[in-house]
């Protein structure tokens, strides 16, 4: 696959709760081919813990 499905950007960050749903888009994203692009940022806003994932899509030949 050289370009993400259905029109999807190149480049996403995935934010969410740190929980199984979240761990599913991450998935999700790999599966269409989407690779990740470092590390997750993380926070704890009194709650919860949040995560963001940059990914990105397949690199261009």
């Amino acid at each position: 696959m050289s370009t993400p499905p259905d029109g999807l950007p190149l480049h996403r960050v995935l934010t969410g709760p740190d929980d199984a749903a979240f761990c599913r888009r991450v998935s999700e994203a790999t599966a269409l081919g989407y690779e990740l692009h470092e590390g997750p940022a993380v926070t704890f806003h009194g709650e919860r813990v949040i995560v963001a994932q940059a990914v990105v899509g397949p690199a261009r030949s």
